[in-house]
């Protein structure tokens, strides 16, 4: 995956700060000239100085730039675990390689949901996002996920994330993801979709219209995926 932060992103999230040059140069660990260079785009921030602005500026992850489309470089799966580490998905909190957070979460979710097969653990994971970054981009991920007919995979991704949140009983979150369920309860595509496994036989397809969990069915998603089975999302 690539695309990290922009020199121009760095500078807003300094004066947000409302710090000088001088004074962001000495809490990131650089000379402010570096940081002029950086900041200007004459120098390209790297993996590693985008982690340590992140963490020194206090930028939350959902306020990474957004692009409209990542290039996988390796197996989607092994980097979308990375992602989650990163991004501190209890279920990949032993990969201790690469967690320098990358991606805004938005894009990780987009991303995600637009592949058509992923592994079971990876899958696992996307109400968590949703779940735990309920302040991220929605216009941008609603949009996108419409241009890809992906709407009642993310539906079914904010359905879980709800029961997460009402089982956490937090209210909060709760109420910001039965909005967005809403509204994308408006775009339900009648078409019948899978939960990024595009792979399932016919059999397997079968089977699954016949147990698949409720929150399943009111999006037309073939999986038998329900809120207990998300053990490592509140972990």
């Amino acid at each position: 995956m690539g695309g990290i932060m922009t020199g121009g992103d760095l500078r807003n999230a300094r004066k947000r700060r409302g710090w000088t040059q001088e004074q962001a140069a000495k809490k990131l660990g650089m000379t402010q000239a570096y940081l002029s260079m950086l900041e200007s785009g004459r120098r390209a921030l790297s993996r590693p100085a985008t982690a340590r602005v992140l963490r020194r500026l206090d930028i939350p992850p959902t306020a990474l730039p957004l692009q409209e489309e990542l290039n996988w470089s390796a197996s989607p799966n092994d980097l979308l675990r990375d992602e989650f580490a990163a991004l501190g998905y209890p279920g990949f909190s032993y990969l201790h390689r690469n967690r320098a957070v990358r991606h805004n979460p938005a894009q990780v979710l987009f991303t995600a949901l637009n592949e058509p097969d992923l592994d079971m653990r990876v899958v696992e994971g996307l109400p968590w996002l949703a779940f735990t970054f309920t302040d991220l981009d929605w216009d941008w991920l609603v949009r996108n996920v419409k241009l890809h007919d992906r709407q009642n995979r993310l539906g079914f991704t904010v359905t879980l994330a709800k029961e997460l949140a009402q089982k956490a009983e937090d209210q909060d979150r709760s109420k910001s993801l039965s909005h967005n369920e809403s509204l994308l309860q408006s775009s339900l595509l009648a078409k019948e979709d899978t939960y990024c496994h595009d792979s399932l036989t016919n059999a397997e397809r079968y089977w699954l219209r016949e147990h698949r969990s409720p929150e399943a069915q009111k999006w037309n998603i073939l999986s038998d995926l329900n809120v207990e089975q998300l053990t490592h999302a509140t972990s």
